[in-house]
């Protein structure tokens, strides 16, 4: 079970630094197509893909299942939309912190909705990752439009984790990736259709949507959705925040962005949330465990 853990969460962090390193591949490509294009574009690839690998997952769903399934991805693709929207009104570092804060609302959801017990170490933890992500993209705050619109795509992110971690135990893993994505693809290109589906002008773009597609949303999804089957929430929304540090990274590494000390610091105040939340995770596992090993 501990290495199981600490296989999941090497993984997990892996997504992060995917998605992370997707900052840097779609910088220059959102310029050339338009964000909700570009999307459809993304999940549509990606959802297509699975199910050429594995057909019969199709066979797999009944009532229950595309209920759940269909919640969850209204949940991821309509996160996508709002921070989308967000983002044509204010700022990339604002959109970035705000978003970020998802890490803070998981929990919240966790304890209202499901009743869940969050315990002062996981809100320390989250305290801590929540004043990384502001070093690291924090410039400035003003409440707009464009503000409350990301602040909503958080909590939709945060809605997404909370309901991947309850019912992602009981579901397939593959199966519940494609109804995800496949629910994505159908929402990203509605939203189009407005101002026009519109098709890669170049090949640039096509390599961005296929990258992004293939590794940050095929891959990341099925890894995100198989950990979600037994770490909680709160873990696995503070491990998502390494997406931000890595951003981070990889813009200095490719893009030769400037590397500061706030930055610096940010990145190594997500990481110290990251190894205190995963020291508690495994200290509770073990007196879970020491606790059934007493009874029997």
């Amino acid at each position: 079970m501990k290495n199981q853990k600490l296989f999941s969460t090497l993984l997990m962090t892996s997504v992060g630094a995917i998605w992370g390193s997707a900052f840097v591949v779609m910088k220059d490509t959102l310029q050339r197509l338009d964000v909700y294009s570009f999307l459809a574009w993304r999940f549509i690839f990606a959802t297509l893909l699975l199910i050429a690998i594995r057909p019969r997952v199709l066979k797999q769903y009944n009532k229950a299942f595309l209920k759940k399934g269909t919640l969850i991805g209204l949940f991821l693709g309509s996160g996508y939309i709002f921070q989308s929207l967000g983002l044509t009104h204010t700022t990339v570092g604002k959109t970035g912190f705000i978003t970020g804060l998802y890490v803070v609302l998981t929990p919240l959801v966790a304890a209202i909705a499901l009743k869940k017990n969050i315990n002062r170490f996981e809100w320390l933890s989250v305290a801590i990752a929540t004043a990384g992500l502001a070093l690291l993209s924090f410039k400035g705050f003003s409440i707009g439009f464009g503000e409350l619109l990301v602040l909503v795509s958080a909590l939709l992110f945060a809605l997404h984790i909370v309901a991947l971690g309850e019912w992602a135990s009981d579901l397939d893993t593959y199966a519940l990736t494609v109804l995800q994505l496949g629910t994505c693809a159908l929402l990203t290109f509605l939203s189009s259709l407005k101002g026009g589906f519109h098709t890669p002008p170049d090949s640039g773009v096509w390599q961005a949507i296929i990258y992004t597609a293939i590794f940050a949303t095929a891959l990341a999804f099925i890894v995100q959705t198989w950990a979600q089957s037994f770490m909680r929430a709160t873990t696995v929304a503070v491990v998502l925040t390494m997406e931000v540090p890595f951003a981070a990274l990889f813009g200095i590494w490719i893009l030769h962005e400037e590397l500061t000390a706030r930055i610096a610091l940010g990145g190594l105040l997500v990481l110290i949330a990251m190894y205190l939340i995963i020291l508690f995770d495994n200290r509770r596992a073990q007196t879970a465990n020491a606790l059934e090993s007493y009874h029997d």
